[in-house]
């Protein structure tokens, strides 16, 4: 198993440390005033056309928020709140972390695909030995690759063809 390795460190002016992973996501290390530091994970996630960006609070009490609205306000059907949730469910972190999450693309189905893999993958960089492998074994840090055919020309949709007339 690949364990996600900090290939660049950034200091900030504020005494906060920025760590670039080379998986792609990017962990905050925030100082507060105990001079302790605590994690916020940037992570992306994809699915069909719609793109995700995920921040993942390591403090908080489990709010989840979507482009400025509640979990639920956002996603009304429950099978998109559960699809969502299954990271969290699965690695046993529900009320632990906040989340906080803007989602652009695609339709709605889309958008829940997205948001569930951006918190995965998030999960997976704030502890990669606990983590990651619960997560990879579950499939979802695997980004769906299916998508839309593309149209073609003489065809009346994507695979559909005229109707043949004999005479």
């Amino acid at each position: 198993m690949k364990v996600p390795q900090v290939y660049k460190e950034k200091p900030l002016f504020t005494g906060d440390k920025i760590l670039f992973l080379d998986t792609g996501e990017r962990i905050m290390l925030k100082k507060f005033k105990n001079n302790e530091y605590k994690k916020i994970v940037f992570a992306t996630g994809a699915r069909k056309t719609a793109t995700a960006r995920v921040r993942l609070k390591e403090w908080g009490n489990g709010k989840i928020y979507i482009n400025g609205k509640r979990l639920n306000e956002y996603f009304k059907n429950e099978e998109y709140q559960k699809l969502i949730l299954k990271p969290l469910e699965i690695t046993n972190t529900i009320g632990l972390y906040d989340i906080v999450v803007k989602v652009e693309g695609g339709g709605i189905s889309g958008q829940a695909g997205a948001v569930s893999h951006g918190i995965a993958r998030a999960l997976a960089a704030l502890d990669p030995q606990t983590y990651r492998p619960i997560l990879r074994k579950a499939g979802l840090l695997t980004r769906d690759p299916r998508e839309k055919e593309r149209m073609k020309y003489a065809r009346s949709k994507r695979r559909r063809s005229w109707q043949y007339t004999k005479r």
